[in-house]
């Protein structure tokens, strides 16, 4: 037999078993390369993360979903689901399928062959923390290979891919971006609760730094969504995330303003929604609400306004305007509900409030940032009794001072003002209209004698 004898020394052996071995060692190199491509990390496994890991796993790749949140991890461990887009069905295919690992812990990942980053990007006194991005970039580092690919989805200002994340990711692990590995970056478009536009069928914008790392990104997002929209650098993608929730952001802005006005010009601003969107041509219908929430509108914008600042020395004037207002859409609520239960004879101190939905978004429990906190935290420094229904929201999310309670007879008999933020689905509104109580109707969902809209 070929091989090392019992003095030390090696045998000879035949050429042909030689161009045997050759074979079998080049196949096994191949398929450790399959292997590798077919191992994702996704850095982040809330409304946007999730959703990815599904699909990627349903279309055949091997997942490793990390999130420092334990309470999430445990979760989804268990096959539940907190993301009202992924139902407990999908979450355990997905952990039955063996290709499905929801984890804390960064170790996990050693031999990938694409990551995705999907934290989150928050505001800090106005400023963009970067935080989560440059951690997870860290943490990818150490165990980051040559020929892997890497995508940060997470929305944030232009420039931040190649200028942030890549040196960090050469300098922990040594590697060359655009030679050793690939870098791009996507931005997120999930619409949480959307049934139509759902993460596959809606078209998925990449780039990449180079143009090897864009073909690695596109095969890679071409087998998650039906149509992918190349742009020529991160940068373009970037700036393009920030263009879609600023156009969205202004035009809520203009149509709450007008909302204040309409409501004190003794005007019907939803009637006159309505009639303006049977236009079939240069109109697109925007409504009111009590502020925004959310990742996107009330963090996105403020990005792009510091970025302009910072590089340019100016101000964008149509996002800090679009600021002012809908950070004030809150203030606007609790001053309505003010004056309805002064036409009650009550004050604010003592009253029973509920509030109806407190998510940001009908049918979802995403609570970042969403107008229901200040409103919250508005009434609680008036003295106000607050309860709350929301069946989305998780309970270690609940904020601090609200009960939680249920929409039933007996919590709309006990309050004096009831004020709908987030309309819901699973809500029973003709509880509302059977008792008779005051309510203020933020999202134009309901009608009756004692039913007050913005």
């Amino acid at each position: 037999m070929p091989g090392w004898n019992q003095f030390g020394k090696y045998r000879q052996i035949d050429r042909p078993l030689v161009t045997l071995l050759g074979i079998v060692n080049h196949n096994w190199k191949i398929l450790e390369m399959v292997i590798k491509e077919r191992k994702v990390v996704i850095v982040g496994q809330g409304y946007v993360g999730l959703p990815v890991a599904m699909r990627a796993v349903e279309v055949g790749y091997t997942v490793v979903g990390v999130d420092l949140d334990k309470n999430r991890i445990d979760s989804l461990n268990l096959g539940e689901s907190y993301v009202d887009d992924i139902s407990n069905m999908q979450l355990q295919f997905a952990l039955d399928s063996g290709r499905y690992i929801a984890t804390t812990d960064y170790e996990e990942v050693d031999g990938f062959g694409i990551a995705i980053i999907t934290v989150p990007t928050p505001l800090r006194e106005s400023l963009p923390d970067l935080t989560f991005i440059e951690d997870s970039g860290r943490s990818l580092a150490a165990h980051l290979t040559a020929g892997a690919v890497v995508v940060l989805e997470s929305t944030t200002y232009p420039g931040t891919t190649e200028e942030l994340l890549v040196p960090i990711l050469e300098s922990g692990s040594g590697l060359t971006a655009g030679t050793d590995f690939h870098v791009g970056y996507s931005p997120e478009r999930i619409d949480p609760g959307n049934k139509t536009w759902g993460f596959v069928e809606t078209p998925k914008v990449v780039s990449g730094i180079n143009a090897e790392s864009l073909q690695h990104v596109q095969r890679f997002y071409n087998d998650l969504v039906d149509q992918t929209v190349p742009v020529s650098t991160p940068k373009e993608a970037e700036l393009t995330k920030l263009l879609e929730n600023t156009f969205r952001h202004v035009n809520i802005a203009l149509v709450n303003e007008l909302a204040i006005f309409a409501n004190q010009l003794g005007v019907n601003v939803w009637e006159s929604i309505e009639a303006a969107s049977t236009k079939p041509f240069g109109f697109m219908k925007f409504t009111p609400g009590p502020g925004v929430g959310g990742h996107c509108l009330p963090v996105d914008p403020s990005y792009l306004s510091w970025q302009v600042r910072r590089k340019l020395g100016q101000n964008f004037r149509f996002v800090e305007l679009a600021n002012d207002i809908n950070d004030n859409m809150p203030n606007y609520v609790v001053q309505r509900m003010v004056e309805l239960l002064n036409e009650e004879g009550k004050a604010v101190n003592g009253s029973g409030v509920l509030l109806l939905g407190l998510a940001y978004k009908k049918n979802t429990g995403d609570i970042r940032e969403a107008p229901s906190l200040r409103v919250a935290e508005l009434l609680r420094g008036m003295g106000a009794k607050i309860s709350a229904v929301d069946s989305h929201v998780e309970s270690h999310r609940w904020p601090g001072g609200v009960t939680n309670s249920t929409l039933s007879e007996k919590s709309v008999d006990e309050a004096d003002i009831i004020v709908l933020l987030t309309d819901h689905d699973d809500l029973s509104y003709d509880l509302l209209d059977r008792n008779g109580a005051v309510v203020l109707d933020t999202k134009n969902r309901l009608a009756g004698g004692k039913i007050h809209t913005l």
